[in-house]
Formats: structure tokens, sequence, C-alpha cells
């Protein structure tokens, strides 16, 4: 009880601290006469400029609701409305708190509303305040498209002034952040009514078009390939955007120009090896990752060269000997803060506890150069300390720097001669098996990839990564959700599988176990159920396993080779299951599974007529392993498959066009002879 009765004093205290400045001020906007009322809101204008305190005081006191009531009398005069939203836009530029204070007041249907006035003064005003609002992070970007009328009422309004084409394009760059935001500004006419803008006398005109464009293009074909056909006074607009990327112009609009250049690339309608992509956009990404420029910039600069050469190899090669970019991303870890601004204390300061975006910034980039070419992966590698630094990156506490230092890694992974060499001399494996222990999914994605790789039958980590538990681990993530971490997971195991040893095989057997291996078999996923055939195909390789797992796990594996042939699958599948069926015929104890089924052998018959020669080849490999001669029973196999018909089949075969599968009956025919 006695909190309670302590804490009312002192809440009483506070407030009338504050009152005592600022309750003036508020009073006066409730003054009978008109005038009183307007030479309080100017006073008060003069009053919240620059002082967030006084800001924070009247949004208390409730000056919001007041002033916007003023704002959408009619009966207000048009200096009083004008006044109203001008002190409105002053206090939405103080903190993240008065903007969500503004919001929950509606001060967006209000001000919106405002712009339906026919007086210009007035609507600039309402126009700067909606800025402020909507670039705010606090303000939700789908409130500009709650009511359909506002987009062409906004595009309607641009030819009125530069204030207003700089505020309405700052409000579409910033309150475009989806496919659909995309397609309500493209189809209200977002290109034809901005295009002119990016050569208006004013930068900050030219700029906010620019952002436009940037962000309507993003990912999106129809926006980029209209894009290429628009001419600006007579002039293609991807010249118009090359003309911004000139090292004379502000770093700001060359970046954003860049990015616009590469959207429409990676949205196809304009090709890689075009000029302005190759001699223009690449170069200019690459000067943006120098140390002489500013943090933004570099995350900037290198994010999207990433994203500009992710799918090609040429574009890759152009980049790795342009500048010294690999040493260059080097410094990403060295040097935080640009060269430039290291006078500046303040600067200093938020480079370091902004490092880590530069590193992240640095693998994505190193990620996609070293996608697909040996070379430059090798020259990744040799830079100063990489591996180690990726290893490092691997247990950052930023889950994106994470991410990227594992994307990294799975780039280089790639590569044969890297598994071999410094993937094992860093004991890479140790970090990546820790990663995989409880991360998001999207790191999962990528670690699990990476380790797939890491279990190449050539790669020297193979061995201790399976004596470190990995097997239970893959289990678990063949039990996922996500189909990316089903197929990871299995192909892990199918990697680890090929050629293994017997104990290997029992063990992921065991861990796995039959229940979920035949799940798996019946996944509606194309690409795990191909992983588990594969993983089948390789625990059934030599006799001895075929003949132990077959004798344990028999009935079940025939059962779900019977239910694939018969079920509606790709070619792809059904010469999987084929070639496991002819890896089970060559076992000695394992062939009587498929002698003592008709069922089965009818199935093989009907494959070997098949239309499709992969079919055909893979059952006739099973007919020529149950027939071969040296082995015990093989005249009895041969009787009962002449008289089920077989003979004839093989002797049609013989004659097929295709030449491997005219040996392939040959050979099973001399069976025959011999």
């Amino acid at each position: 009880m006695m909190a309670c009765l302590l804490e009312a004093p002192l809440r009483i205290s506070v407030l009338s601290e504050v009152t005592a400045t600022s309750r003036h001020y508020v009073d006066r906007l409730f003054d009978p006469d008109p005038q009183n009322v307007l030479q309080g809101v100017i006073d008060m204008k003069n009053a919240v400029i620059g002082n967030n305190k006084q800001k924070a005081n009247l949004i208390v006191l409730g000056a919001v609701p007041r002033l916007l009531y003023l704002l959408q009398q009619s009966s207000s005069s048009l200096e009083l409305r004008t006044e109203c939203a001008v002190v409105l836009g002053s206090l939405a530029m103080g903190t993240e708190n008065n903007i969500k204070s503004l919001v929950d007041c509606h001060i967006i249907p209000a001000l919106l509303q405002g712009l339906l006035c026919s007086d210009l003064i007035f609507i600039e005003a309402c126009l700067r305040c909606l800025r402020t609002v909507f670039i705010s992070p606090v303000t939700p970007v789908q409130l500009l498209y709650t009511d359909p009328t506002v987009i062409p009422h906004l595009m309607s309004l641009l030819s009125r002034s530069q204030h207003t084409q700089e505020y309405i394009t700052q409000i579409f760059a910033h309150c475009c952040k989806t496919p659909e935001h995309q397609t309500v500004l493209f189809n209200h006419g977002a290109i034809q009514n901005i295009a002119p803008l990016l050569i208006s006398p004013s930068y900050k005109v030219r700029m906010q078009a620019l952002k436009c464009f940037s962000v309507l293009a993003y990912e999106n074909a129809q926006v980029s390939m209209t894009l290429v056909n628009v001419l600006v006074d007579g002039e293609q607009l991807s010249q118009v955007f090359v003309r911004m990327m000139q090292r004379d112009k502000p770093i700001e609009m060359q970046l954003t120009a860049a990015k616009c250049l590469t959207y429409m690339c990676r949205a196809g309608a304009i090709r890689t090896d075009d000029s302005c992509i190759v001699l223009k956009t690449l170069p200019c990404l690459v000067r943006m990752c120098s140390k002489e420029r500013l943090l933004e910039e570099r995350v900037e600069g290198a994010e999207t060269l990433a994203y500009l050469m992710e799918p090609d190899i040429e574009l890759q090669r152009i980049a790795s000997v342009t500048d010294h970019l690999v040493s260059m991303l080097a410094d990403y870890f060295k040097y935080p803060s640009s060269v430039s601004a290291i006078t500046d204390i303040k600067r200093l300061d938020h480079d370091l506890k902004h490092a880590h975006e530069l590193r992240q910034a640095a693998f994505k980039l190193y990620a996609s150069l070293g996608s697909n070419d040996e070379d430059i992966r090798k020259k990744i590698t040799e830079t100063e300390n990489m591996m180690d630094r990726i290893v490092s990156g691997l247990s950052e506490s930023s889950i994106k720097v994470r991410l990227a230092a594992v994307r990294c890694l799975h780039s280089l992974s790639r590569s044969v001669q890297q598994l071999r060499t410094s993937f094992h001399d860093h004991a890479v494996w140790k970090p990546l098996m820790k990663l995989l222990q409880n991360a998001p999914d999207e790191v999962l994605v990528m670690a699990s990839s990476t380790l797939c790789n890491l279990l190449l039958e050539f790669s020297p980590s193979k061995e201790p990564i399976l004596e470190s538990g990995v097997i239970e681990l893959l289990c678990s993530l063949t039990q996922s959700d996500s189909p990316a971490l089903r197929v990871n997971g299995i192909w892990a195991l199918m990697n680890m599988a090929f050629q293994a040893d017997q104990k290997v095989k029992v063990e992921i057997v065991k861990a796995l176990g039959t229940e979920q291996l035949f799940r798996l078999l019946s996944d509606p996923d194309t690409n795990v159920l191909m992983k588990t055939l594969g993983l089948l195909r390789n625990l059934l390789s030599t006799r001895p396993h075929i003949d132990q797992i077959m004798s344990s796990h028999g009935k079940q594996i025939m059962q779900a080779v019977t239910l694939i042939l018969e079920g509606e699958h790709s070619i792809e599948v059904k010469e999987q299951t084929l070639c496991i069926l002819a890896n089970i015929a060559d076992g000695n104890t394992a062939k009587e599974l498929i002698m003592t089924n008709d069922d089965m052998l009818q199935k093989i018959k009907y494959y070997m007529g098949h239309s499709n020669v992969k079919l055909q080849l893979a059952a006739t490999f099973c007919i020529s392993n149950l027939i071969w001669n040296e082995e015990d029973g093989s005249q009895e196999r041969q009787d009962k498959l002449r008289e089920m018909g077989f003979v004839d089949i093989l002797h049609k075969l013989t004659q097929a066009s295709d030449p491997n599968l005219c040996d392939r009956a040959k050979t099973a025919m001399q069976q025959y002879l011999a």
C-alpha cells in the first residue's frame, strides 16, 4: 500500500515541472480568438525547433489531437492550417517515440486528406510532414496503401513544384517494400511520372527519383523490361544511369545508379555482357569497395557487386582482376574506418560499432566471386589469413556475419583442390559442426550444404567428421519441415555412405532407422527422394553389404522399390530405383528376393521394353546380374528367366539402335551361350 502512496506525488511533481513550461502553449490552442490561436501555434513552432524535450512535453500534454483538429477544420484559416502542419512536421523530427505518438493519433489520414486542398504552400507543408513520418522505421508503410485513391493523387501532385517532387518521390522510395507495392506504383504510372525528374534542376529531386527506380526495379522483371525502353529527353534511361555513375558525381548518386543497372541486369532486362554493365556498372561498384570510401558505401558497394555477378562466371572473372579487388576486400577486416574519416572521432566510434557489416559484405562478395572459378577460389584462400577469418566469422555473435561466412565457405568448398588443402589445414569442419548445433534454418541450409562437400570421398576432413558424431545430427536434419534441410541431411549421408566400410553403413541405417528411411522414400519432394535412393544405392554397393542389409531389411526395401516403380515418378527416379534393384541382383543371397518375386520380374521385363533407353539399360543390368554364370544357382535362374520370355527380349535388344543398350544385351546373351 505504501508504494502506491509514494508513487502518485512523484508522478505529479515531474509533470508539474513539464506543465509549468509547456502548458501555456497548449492552453492557447483552445483560445476562443482565432488570432490568438494562430499566434500560439507560431510561438509553439519557434519553441520546439531543435528542442526534443519541449517536443516530448507538448506531445504528453495532448497538443497533437488539438493541432490535428485545427488542421482539419474548414473554419480554420489557411494560414493556421499551414502553421499546424509545420509544427506537426517539427514534432515528427524528434525521436521515434514522437513518431509513434503522431501515428497513433491518426496523423497520416489527416495529412493525406489535407492534400486535397488546392493551396500549394499548405500541400507542401503536409507532404513535408508526411515525408518525415514515412521515412521513420517505426511507421507501418502499409498506411500509404490503405486508401486506393492516395497513390494516384500523389502522382498528380508531382507536377506542382520541386518540393512536391522531392517529398513524394522520397515517400515512394521509402514505402516500396514488396512486389505488391511495386505493382501498385507501376500500375499508377510511376515510371512515366518519375522518369522526367531524373533531369530536374534540383539535385534532391534527381536523387530521390533515382532511389525510386532502384526500389521499383529490384527483382522485378516487369518494371525492368519497361525501364529499358524509356526515353528521358530523347536519351535512353540506361544511358542516363550511366552518366550518373561518372566519377565526378556524388558517391550516393553513383552508387544508386549502379544499383538500378544491377537490378535491371539481374531481372533479365540488360545482358551481362552489355558494355554498360561490364565497362561502367562493375568498375563503379568495385570503386565503392576502396578503403577511401565510407563504411556504408563500402558495404553497399560490395553487396551490390556480389548480387550483380552471382549468376555469371564471366563477370566474376572480370571483377577478380579489376583494381586488385580480392586484396581490397581483405581491408574490410582490417580498416573499418575509411582513410578520410581518421580525424573524426564520432565517425571512428560509429564505424567500430558497424565493422561487422563490413565483414558480412566481404564474405558475401568473396562467396559470389568464388562460386565457379577454380583460380579465383585459389586467389581468395591465398589472401592473408583468409581461412582464419572465415573460421572466426563462423562463430561471430552477429547472425548475418555467420550466414555470410558460411556462404563464403560453401562457395570455396566446391573446389576439390581447396577441400584437399586449406580446408584440411584449418580444420574448418570443427566450427562448422558447432554452427550446426542450434542455428536458424537459413544458416543450417548453407552449413549443411558445405558439410555435404566436406564428406565427399576425396576430402581429408571426412574421417574426423565421421568420428565427431555427425551421423545423429544429419539424421535429425532429415526430419526437418524444410525440404532444403531434408535434402542436405540425406545428401550428406549419401556422400558418407559412398565406398564406406560396413561399420559406417550399419551405423547410418541404425541411426536413421528403417521407418525414417521409408518415410523419405515417399517424400513429396523429388530432390529428397533422389538423394534417399542415392543413399540406398551407396549402402547396397558391395556383395557382403548387400546381403547383410537385405537379410535384415529386404522385405521393406523390396516393398519400397515396388511402390516407386508403380508410382507416378520421373525417369530419373525410376532409373535410380532400377539401379538399386541391379545392385540387389548382384548380391549372393539377396538376388533370391528378386527371383522369388514374379511381380518384380514382370516389372523388370516391362522396363526392358520401355521407350526410354536409360530405363531399358538399368533393367537389362538387373537381368544380367541375375543370370551371371560364375555364381551358384545361375543355371536355375537362367532357365526360369528363359521360360518367362527374357531371352527373346534380350535378343530383340541386341538389335537396338543405342550402342550401350545393344552391348549390354549381347553381354547378357553370352551368359546363355557359355
